[in-house]
């Protein structure tokens, strides 16, 4: 049996319950921090979502911290599909997004460092991106205890070119 091939597109209003549905499976295994239908419908638009068949199967959002600096957001694979390079297929967009859009890094907060390690993340200091920090952090009950690594990656064309992320994206991943 053969799968369907796995698609990246844009997130359009229209999936905002789906996202609701994938943020909240991933929150109730403690991976991500809650996000209302209200908000992902507001800010669908940011947001890169996996497809297989019919169904969305990932998604993460490009959410900009300020003018240098955007996040990972909501990073998130449906059960079923994990292991396949879904998430990463997702990173590596939302990564050639920020790059067409001028900023100069990307981050990640994350329970699991290995896994944005192996896409060139390095973990640093939360107070490295002060720009998380105020906009985000100083509002969470949990700060300062947390227990998320901040992770970045440069955001520069021989750091790309050294590890391979300067080519275009493929119309398909070739998931799935």
């Amino acid at each position: 049996m053969t799968r369907a091939r796995v698609t990246l597109r844009t997130a359009e209003t229209t999936d905002a319950k789906k996202l609701h549905a994938l943020v909240t499976a991933n929150l109730e295994e403690g991976h991500l921090l809650p996000r209302t239908l209200n908000e992902l419908t507001v800010r669908a638009g940011r947001f890169v979502v996996a497809i297989r068949g019919r169904k969305v199967i990932g998604c993460a959002e490009l959410a900009p911290l300020s003018a240098h600096v955007a996040e990972v957001r909501s990073l998130a694979v449906d059960q079923s599909a994990r292991g396949s390079r879904v998430g990463v297929a997702i990173v590596d967009e939302l990564r050639r997004r920020a790059r067409r859009e001028g900023f100069e890094k990307l981050c990640a907060f994350t329970h699991a460092p290995g896994y944005f390690i192996h896409m060139g993340f390095s973990i640093v200091p939360h107070l490295w991106i002060t720009e998380k920090i105020y906009t985000d952090c100083v509002k969470c009950p949990h700060f300062r205890q947390c227990g998320q690594y901040a992770m970045v990656v440069p955001l520069d064309s021989a750091f790309d070119a050294e590890r391979g992320y300067g080519l275009p994206a493929p119309a398909a991943a070739p998931l799935g």
